[in-house]
């Protein structure tokens, strides 16, 4: 009796054991997924929207949109040649019309792919005068994401007179994660233009660039928009617009240029923000950047600079000679101006009024969105202009020359910058890091002594901590 009453004992414990088990392994079973899903979804999030876990953003990352037409593409192409690398670039020329073969040259095989844009009848246009080729430009958008490149970071479009700076765009980019939602570029420089279009729009001829996520999203609903947006004058426009729609406001960066000037536009080229050069636009409308040469040759004379230094073009430095009381601005790899006398720092960093606005005849057009200095009419009243000559690339740095490629008729003394024949300048190539793309500071410069009374050499270096740029007693 006493055997079955234990038997019977052991049993039902053995029972109440596999029951407390079965009901522990379901607990345990049900509790885990919430302990291990956010944890799991944590760490999944912060690999994909956090930059610093994936490789840096370069140049293979990037899908370029350009707009061109087939009347105008024979003649632009040379512009695009001068930035395009076709072993490292991806994108499309989008055209509106396919090419004659008698259009095709030798060096196309090393140009961007052309595509021909779909056809854009069905969408209205009604700004009056304008061009309805605009809605054409627009779709570039969408049909250059339908393209379906792999590993893209960044979409960029311009047009066919945008002069891409690839090494800075990258670098620019570069400051932003990508995973988020991103419309970056520029606003014109006239008020005038800003004021008629929008001074919250990223100007098409500047380029612009837009992210990954945000460019899938805007391809989809885009076509809605310009269903929309028929009352607009430009592409641009109706990118913004709709870009509005989706939440998202543009995010200025000062190196993208839309160049909305004519003439003269070495005010503008002379003062760049401490932003690296990402892009310059409308060369047909201004006169060649430096003197004596075409356009076209004068622009691969400063892509030669750009090339050595990309980072480091058309950076202003200031620096003061305490004997003479001279004032010299050097804008690297393009020009540098000597005032002959002591002009505090903010008053050299004004752009000087050498160009022309884009829109003549009225007061307003005169306006633009920066603070200008006077040109004076007086070429010999003026600063002497140092153009950039040679840029040499040596084992322990680099040296750029530059000369007054301007003769002026002047009369001068041995006090006067005019007796400067030739300036050197030497530099360590500047690798801009993320801190410094975040929180720029300008560099510094020495008046070097010389062997000659017709040369100048300076020194650009970084500045002290608490080092301040002005004239030293």
């Amino acid at each position: 009796m006493r055997s079955s009453k234990f038997n019977k004992l052991q049993y039902n414990n053995s029972r109440l054991n596999t029951l407390i088990l079965v009901v522990s392994i379901m607990c345990l079973i049900l509790y885990l997924p919430s302990i291990l899903f956010p944890i799991l979804s944590k760490s999944r999030t912060s690999m994909h929207n956090d930059p610093s876990s994936s490789e840096p953003t370069s140049i293979d990352h990037i899908v370029f949109g350009i707009a061109s037409t087939a009347k105008s593409w024979p003649t632009r192409k040379e512009y695009i040649n001068m930035w395009w690398n076709h072993d490292k670039m991806r994108g499309c020329i989008f055209l509106d019309a396919p090419l004659d073969n008698d259009t095709f040259l030798d060096n196309d095989s090393v140009m961007p792919p052309i595509c021909i844009s779909d056809d854009t009848s069905r969408f209205g246009y009604t700004w009056d005068g304008g061009l309805r080729s605009a809605i054409r430009v627009a779709r570039v958008v969408s049909e250059t994401v339908a393209l379906n490149h792999t590993n893209a970071r960044w979409f960029v479009f311009g047009d066919d007179d945008t002069l891409f700076f690839p090494d800075n765009l990258v670098k620019t980019l570069s400051k932003y994660d990508h995973n988020l939602w991103y419309y970056i570029g520029s606003n014109s420089e006239s008020y005038v233009q800003n004021r008629h279009f929008s001074f919250s729009m990223a100007y098409g001829g500047a380029g612009f660039a837009i992210s990954y996520p945000l460019a899938k999203v805007l391809s989809k609903v885009l076509d809605s928009c310009l269903e929309r947006y028929t009352h607009l004058y430009g592409s641009d426009g109706r990118i913004s617009s709709c870009l509005a729609e989706l939440g998202v406001a543009f995010t200025n960066e000062p190196g993208f240029h839309q160049m909305d000037v004519t003439g003269d536009a070495f005010g503008l080229l002379k003062t760049h923000p401490m932003s690296p050069l990402v892009s310059l636009h409308h060369p047909d409308r201004i006169d060649p950047i430096f003197p004596s040469m075409t356009q076209t040759n004068a622009l691969r004379h400063l892509y030669e600079a750009a090339n050595i230094d990309p980072h480091r073009i058309l950076q202003q430095t200031v620096c003061y000679d305490r004997w003479y009381s001279w004032t010299v601005s050097v804008s690297w790899g393009y020009a540098i101006e000597v005032f002959g006398v002591h002009v505090l720092l903010p008053d050299v960093l004004r752009i000087p009024v050498t160009f022309q606005p884009w829109l003549k005849n009225r007061v307003f057009n005169t306006f633009f969105n920066f603070d200008m200095r006077r040109h004076h009419h007086e070429p010999c009243r003026r600063p002497v202009v140092f153009h950039l000559d040679s840029v040499h690339l040596k084992e322990d740095g680099i040296t750029s020359v530059y000369r007054v490629m301007e003769e002026r008729n002047c009369t001068f003394g041995m006090s006067s910058p005019r007796r400067i024949q030739e300036i050197k300048v030497y530099s360590q190539k500047l690798n801009l890091e993320l801190k410094q793309l975040q929180s720029p500071r300008r560099q510094c410069c020495d008046i070097l002594p010389s062997s000659s009374y017709k040369l100048m050499e300076i020194n650009i270096r970084s500045c002290h901590e608490e080092e301040l740029i002005h004239k030293k007693p």
